[in-house]
């Protein structure tokens, strides 16, 4: 008995230490469940101020991104995926005939924005205008579409594109609108200037030949410098009307004019379409140039004369006596520039090979013939037999040690004096041989067998005599 009091002493004490212990405890627990109060009541007040700061960026976001619409200077026009309205800035509102109705639908935007095709009374599909475009996920844009006020037509060009979510879903569609009235009026000028441009330089081209151009180099006439040459070699055409001075004698001033451009626009085509252009007219006479092949410069000439066919066709009609005209062909060499002055320059081709085509044409009034060519023409033709053609003189050119051959070209004759000049080009050709040797005898029994044959052919005739004043 007396060992077990210490125990339970003891025990005792531990019990007490035990509750001393615990009610420690619990008084830490009170005060960290004090601690735990106040921290969650910080943290509330703590997100709550972050919330509201957010909540005031996000308005103050919002309210200069909308001040930013409304200042722009385009319409701004927003759509929610549904269709309905969500945002017009001023400038829309503006460009509308009517005032925007809260959630009007995409379809009713013609009610409030009547389009057309710009410049025609044509509606503008709908379907093709960049809104709806954009409703459909496709960015486009137009600049054709013009919207319709009372008195007045706006010209518009209209960027439409969709907004995506950061699924990829499409939550709104955005256009723009854009004035383009002074771009319009600036494109308007533009081709005005454009197009007077262009007629100037039509007209410019009338007096100064796109094809001259071309073999100076130049692009424009601008590019044209006093002194500009090239050197080429060139087939040069002259025709002349037969007793034209006689003719226009006749005719007041007035109608020499229009009788000289009647006949000047006939020909004209004929020298054109065959690859040519026309250097210079001299009254009634023209100067042709040709770059290419002899072929055409030939070609030019018999289409010439069949025109003036017609032409002769249409005089008659008229009541007007009908016209003859000489053309004289040669090919070579020549210089092809601009001469004159600081306040006057000109086009020009110099060389032999001009003089001698020139020649040629005075020569068909001779021998009463309407085309005749040089042999240096003649040798570059490709060839010759696609051609009625014959030898009719040798021709002494002045400075020249070498006589030229002339042929005639007879291909637009009339059908039967045609005929006859073939049946009779061996024996005729062969009579101008013995003339040139000098056995006129000789020469003169072919002639006459010509004559013959063709009464008509007055360079046999003119050969005879020549043979007869030599006897």
């Amino acid at each position: 008995m007396l060992e077990q009091l210490p125990s339970t002493e003891k025990l005792l004490l531990e019990i007490a230490s035990l509750r001393q212990e615990i009610e420690i405890l619990q008084q830490e627990k009170a005060d960290l469940e004090i601690l735990l109060d106040t921290m969650t009541e910080h943290s509330d007040v703590v997100e709550s101020q972050l919330q509201n700061q957010a909540d005031e960026t996000i308005k103050e976001s919002e309210k200069r991104l909308r001040q930013f619409l409304e200042a722009m200077p385009l319409g701004i026009l927003v759509l929610h995926v549904t269709g309905e309205l969500y945002y017009a800035n001023p400038i829309a509102k503006k460009l509308a005939v009517k005032k925007l109705v809260p959630r009007f639908q995409a379809n009713e935007l013609p009610d409030f924005y009547p389009m057309y095709k710009i410049g025609t009374n044509r509606v503008y599909p709908l379907e093709n205008f960049p809104l709806i475009k954009a409703l459909q996920g496709k960015n486009t844009t137009i600049d054709d579409i013009e919207i319709r006020h009372h008195n007045y037509t706006i010209p518009l060009e209209v960027k439409g594109t969709p907004i995506f979510d950061d699924k990829g879903n499409i939550v709104f569609a955005i256009a723009i609108f854009q004035d383009i009235t002074e771009r319009k009026k600036a494109e308007a000028e533009s081709l005005r200037f454009t197009n007077e441009l262009f007629e100037l330089n039509q007209s410019l081209s009338r007096f100064v030949p796109r094809q001259f151009l071309q073999l100076l180099d130049k692009k424009s006439i601008v590019d044209i410098q006093l002194g500009d040459q090239t050197h080429k070699e060139m087939s040069v055409l002259f025709s002349d009307i037969r007793d034209f001075t006689t003719l226009s004698e006749t005719l007041t001033p007035t109608e020499n004019f229009q009788f000289i451009n009647s006949y000047l626009s006939c020909m004209e085509p004929a020298i054109i379409h065959n690859n040519g252009f026309i250097d210079k007219y001299v009254g009634d006479e023209i100067m042709a140039l040709f770059s290419g092949c002899a072929d055409d410069a030939v070609k030019a000439g018999i289409a010439m004369l069949n025109q003036l066919t017609q032409y002769n066709q249409y005089r008659k009609k008229s009541g007007y006596v009908p016209i003859k005209i000489g053309i004289g062909i040669n090919t070579g060499s020549l210089m092809l520039g601009t001469i004159g002055g600081a306040s006057r320059m000109d086009s020009t081709v110099i060389s032999d090979t001009v003089n001698l085509a020139s020649r040629l044409e005075g020569l068909t009034k001779e021998y009463g013939l309407s085309l005749l060519i040089s042999h240096h023409t003649f040798s570059m033709l490709k060839d010759a037999n696609d051609y009625s053609f014959r030898l009719i003189d040798r021709l002494k050119v002045k400075g020249k040690s070498v006589a030229v051959s002339v042929y005639e070209i007879f291909d637009a004759d009339l059908p039967e004096i045609r005929e006859y000049k073939l049946i009779s080009k061996t024996i005729f050709e062969k009579a101008i041989l013995h003339y040139n040797l000098g056995n006129f005898a000789q020469a003169i029994s072919l002639l006459e067998s010509c004559l013959n044959l063709n009464p008509q052919d007055s360079v046999a005739l003119i050969y005879l005599k020549r043979c007869q004043s030599q006897m």
